[in-house]
């Protein structure tokens, strides 16, 4: 368990977070990690991290399940590899069915596969058994969708994950300890209410972009020390 210092703006931009995430990392440089980032924001990070440890970038898709009249509502999230989390508590407390759902994750498959064609085209999921696990994002609020991440890349029997942010609430990132191996992040705040306020520079980041970072970092995957 590891963070940084806790003051709004601390970071300069994904750039500046995904170096500094780097200089924490670079005793895995040897095992030959696999850094997957979550898109789009986690992509400009986990290139940084991916280059600077001289490892693979991919991507791992998961799309969060909001509420059906409130999508900024997480009530659970999707994996590309069929993981599926759902808050059945948070479901029942707002007043939903999982009948109610089905719509929405309808419409989040089909956008999971959208991004999985424009990001990876043909190229299967990386095959992480008995490697360490780098899973980067931007930044977390609830955590929802990193940890079914999390929990979709369990199943394939890693190593070990490890979770590498920019920043997370601190009830969040004690959540995500529980799950992963290792989690850092640069601020963890008590009070937080954006991703963003914790950048002094944060643009949206664009799908050509994603495939740029990609398409620029494509290497083979090492042999597993």
């Amino acid at each position: 368990m590891s963070f940084g210092p806790a003051h709004a703006g601390v970071l300069r931009d994904r750039k500046d977070a995904g170096e500094q995430l780097a200089a924490r990392l670079t005793h895995y440089r040897d095992q030959h990690p696999v850094v997957l980032a979550l898109p789009r924001g986690g992509v400009t990070v986990g290139f940084e991290i991916a280059r600077m440890l001289g490892v693979p970038l991919e991507v791992l898709i998961v799309r969060k399940i909001g509420a059906p009249d409130n999508p900024e509502y997480g009530l659970g999230a999707l994996v590309e590899d069929g993981t599926r989390v759902i808050d059945e508590r948070r479901v029942r407390d707002a007043g939903y069915t999982s009948k109610d759902l089905e719509p929405t994750i309808s419409r989040e498959l089909a956008e999971i596969r959208r991004r999985a064609r424009a990001y990876r085209g043909t190229r299967p999921i990386p095959d992480v058994r008995d490697r360490v696990v780098i899973l980067v994002d931007d930044g977390v609020a609830t955590g929802g969708t990193l940890r079914a991440a999390i929990r979709s890349v369990r199943a394939h029997h890693p190593r070990r994950i490890v979770v590498a942010l920019g920043v997370a609430p601190r009830d969040t990132f004690r959540r995500l300890a529980e799950e992963a191996d290792e989690v850092i992040a640069l601020a963890v705040p008590e009070l937080f209410f954006a991703v963003g306020e914790w950048y002094q520079r944060f643009p949206q980041v664009s799908d050509e972009e994603v495939q740029q970072l990609l398409e620029h970092d494509r290497r083979p995957l090492a042999t597993p020390a």
